[in-house]
C-alpha cells in the first residue's frame, strides 16, 4: 500500500441559479494551492467561490482517505464535516 497526499483546488461556478464545480486542479503542494486562492481573492480567476481539499490516497488500491478541508473563499456549496 502507497499513500500519496493529494492536495486539490475545487473551483465552483454559477450556471444560472445553480452553483456546480468547476475542474478540479491537482495542485504541487500546499503553496500552490494557496496562490490559487488568492487569485480568486484578487479577481484574476473568475469562480463564484473555491475549496482547497488534502487527503490521502493509495492509487493502486483506488482507495480514498477522508478528505481535510484547508482553504475555502466565496460560493460553496455546504459541506459536513
Amino acid at each position: 500500500m502507497s499513500l500519496s497526499e493529494h492536495i486539490v483546488f475545487q473551483p465552483f461556478v454559477w450556471r444560472g441559479t445553480k452553483l456546480e464545480g468547476g475542474s478540479a486542479i491537482l495542485c504541487r503542494n500546499l503553496e500552490d494551492a494557496h496562490r490559487r486562492i488568492e487569485k480568486v481573492r484578487a479577481g484574476v480567476l473568475s469562480v463564484a467561490g473555491a475549496l482547497v481539499v488534502r487527503m490521502q490516497v493509495d492509487e493502486e488500491a483506488g482507495d480514498y482517505g477522508e478528505p481535510e478541508f484547508l482553504e475555502r473563499i466565496g460560493s460553496v456549496p455546504e459541506i459536513d464535516e
